[in-house]
């Protein structure tokens, strides 16, 4: 299944500008305040709606509390934020936080 992001003209990769981030089995691009990857010669959107689909991934030991003016860039992705921390993505969920992990749908 694919959320094909159209017209989509610039190219991603190393020194494009965007913020590269690990995600799953492929790296998303921070663009136009959404991520969306390379697919099958087109650029697809990640907007799946539940980051942990194949397991529950409760990042550990994280004291911050993330929100508006915390210092991190805020990723508004399918029915929650991912906040980009150290090098990859992670949200509020039942009073802990939970890794993004999984592949995008």
């Amino acid at each position: 299944m694919c959320n094909i992001h159209d017209n989509h003209d610039h190219t991603h990769g190393e020194g494009c500008g965007h913020v590269a981030i690990p995600h799953g089995d492929h790296v998303d691009y921070l663009h136009d305040g959404h991520l969306h990857h390379a697919h099958d010669g087109h650029w697809d959107d990640c907007g799946h709606t539940d980051c942990a689909t194949t397991e529950h991934a409760i990042h550990e030991a994280h004291e911050h509390t993330h929100g508006e003016g915390c210092g991190h860039v805020a990723i508004p992705h399918g029915d929650h934020v991912d906040y980009l921390h150290d090098g990859h993505l992670h949200h509020a969920h039942e009073g802990h936080w939970d890794e993004c992990r999984d592949a995008c749908a």
